[in-house]
């Protein structure tokens, strides 16, 4: 290929298409790329040039990607697959793979290395599959500073690198990985903004209900990694290892927030920790120094029902924080005890009017399809959605994605897996949630999809969104109701079932 001044070209690709069919093209949030953020302060403090190609920002197909490296020509290409929340690693690999094969056809000797939640859950099977020449087992600043500096040696010892999956001739071997970095303000700080179309992020629709206009200038930053729980629906640890729960300083947070809102006239922002209401001084004290700081913002996070304390309220709203996002999950205490979220019926309402009346939006997310779920228990969760009456309401169906504990029963118990990533999605085409002991997964399905017309159709819930909104938001959500998926399972269970050949009787 020839040399090259760029030591890494971070790429994260982009398939809202397949992803989200026609709900990516303006309903979606874009967001900045977080891991190809830390990713690149991490070696570029170190002395390595990098530069990030948002392909999905962007809207750069796997051709456009591939030329594009060709022309740069970087001594090694970082895949970064993590996505905008830990579920939605593995759905990224449906425009990885593309993007990967199309590099590897336009230059055969460029180097790839692929990282994400998905990989660190699936290592050596990634490298077995993907068009990629290495592969890593954790979150990757270390793996990839580690091997660009013996990329360039003459026989380079692949297995000195912490946390690699490489080939060793018809071997895969898998490295130990390195340790969790623990000063994440100074290693893993991610001021790396001039790399990224800052033009191109837009916030999701329902944040900015009132003002649909407000979706840009837009950001995304985090203030913790990892997640002290475990959830049997969710795979957040698997770059992380289990409990491994670090925060920044608060100072550190608001000063990239200083940045972004004097530099780049961001007033739009999602907090992406997973849990980010949590230990009370560090909310508190990311709190106190907005509220000195006077600013105008719109801001959402996500929360606990259990951690969310009523004290806590008015220091968020005056903050910015203007959207929580709680995982209610099921409106059966059963299922919900299954899937380790135990607390009461009357701890939702309670909190959820709480948050409300300190002037807090609340996004309710829901789970159909629960190993424990049947009809009647997703009648459940669709009631309390409705009763709560949340701002927005995210309806999910149970997924096994590859890192959490649902993907390990699902593999123990031979139940069906999507075909291709893609159908870990949750608004794919092929999107294949898991059965339950009584439903099929086309049922479960089929529901997830009549409960969002129901909710988002419902007179009660307009009525309050145009009276909290306006009418255009109103219409808005009309609009965006409007707009049905196509479900490859449930056209397929729904379809006119062929009679029975009949057998002609001999005389």
């Amino acid at each position: 290929m020839g040399s090259s001044n760029l030591d890494i070209l971070l790429i994260n690709p982009g398939s809202r298409d397949k992803i989200y069919q026609n709900l990516g093209e303006q309903l979606t949030a874009i967001e900045p790329p977080l891991w190809c953020r830390l990713i690149a302060g991490y070696v570029r403090d170190r002395g390595c040039s990098v530069e990030i190609l948002d392909a999905e920002a962007e809207g750069f197909g796997p051709e456009t990607v591939a030329a594009k490296v060709a022309a740069r020509r970087p001594r090694l290409v970082g895949m970064i697959v993590f996505g905008h929340q830990p579920s939605a690693s593995t759905q990224q690999m449906a425009a990885a793979r593309p993007t990967c094969r199309a590099i590897k056809d336009a230059a055969p000797e460029q180097k790839i290395v692929i990282v994400g939640g998905h990989v660190a859950a699936l290592p050596e099977r990634t490298l077995a599959e993907e068009a990629v020449d290495f592969a890593c087992n954790s979150e990757g600043p270390v793996t990839i500073h580690e091997l660009l500096e013996i990329l360039g040696d003459d026989d380079p010892d692949f297995s000195k690198v912490q946390g690699l999956v490489w080939r060793d001739g018809e071997e895969i071997r898998n490295n130990l990985s390195p340790p969790l970095i623990k000063e994440l303000d100074q290693d893993l700080h991610g001021n790396v903004w001039d790399l990224l179309p800052m033009d191109k992020y837009r916030a999701h629709n329902w944040q900015c209900f009132g003002d649909l206009s407000s979706r840009q200038p837009y950001a995304s930053i985090y203030t913790s990694l990892g997640c002290p729980y475990r959830c049997t629906f969710c795979c957040i640890n698997a770059p992380f290892g289990t409990n491994r729960y670090r925060m920044r300083k608060p100072e550190a947070v608001v000063a990239e927030i200083d940045l972004l809102y004097n530099t780049h006239g961001v007033k739009t922002y999602k907090i992406i920790d997973e849990m980010f209401v949590l230990n009370e001084r560090h909310v508190l004290g990311i709190c106190d120094l907005l509220i000195s700081r006077g600013y105008d913002l719109n801001i959402w996070a996500y929360a606990r029902v259990d951690t969310v304390k009523p004290h806590m309220l008015e220091k968020l709203r005056k903050a910015g924080v203007r959207w929580l996002a709680l995982g209610i999950e099921s409106g059966s205490e059963h299922v919900r005890d299954g899937a380790e979220k135990s607390f009461s019926q009357s701890d939702i309402i309670g909190i959820v009017r709480q948050i409300q009346d300190a002037g807090i939006s609340v996004i309710g997310n829901f789970i159909f399809g629960l190993p424990d779920d049947d009809l009647k228990t997703m009648s459940e969760t669709l009631d309390l959605a409705v009763e709560l009456n949340c701002e927005f309401a995210n309806f999910y169906s149970a997924m096994a994605y590859p890192g959490s504990p649902l993907y390990q029963m699902a593999v123990e118990n031979g139940w069906a897996l999507p075909e291709n990533w893609s159908g870990f999605s949750q608004h794919s085409y092929d999107c294949l949630p898991l059965p339950t002991e009584k439903l099929a997964a086309a049922e479960v399905l089929k529901f997830r999809d009549e409960a969002f017309d129901r909710y988002f159709s419902g007179k009660r819930y307009l009525d309050m969104v145009t009276q909290k909104f306006g009418w255009d938001t109103r219409h808005h959500i009309e609009e965006m109701a409007s707009h049905k998926l196509r479900r490859r399972i449930v056209e397929e269970f729904d379809a006119p079932k062929p009679e029975a050949r009949k057998v002609p009787s001999v005389a």
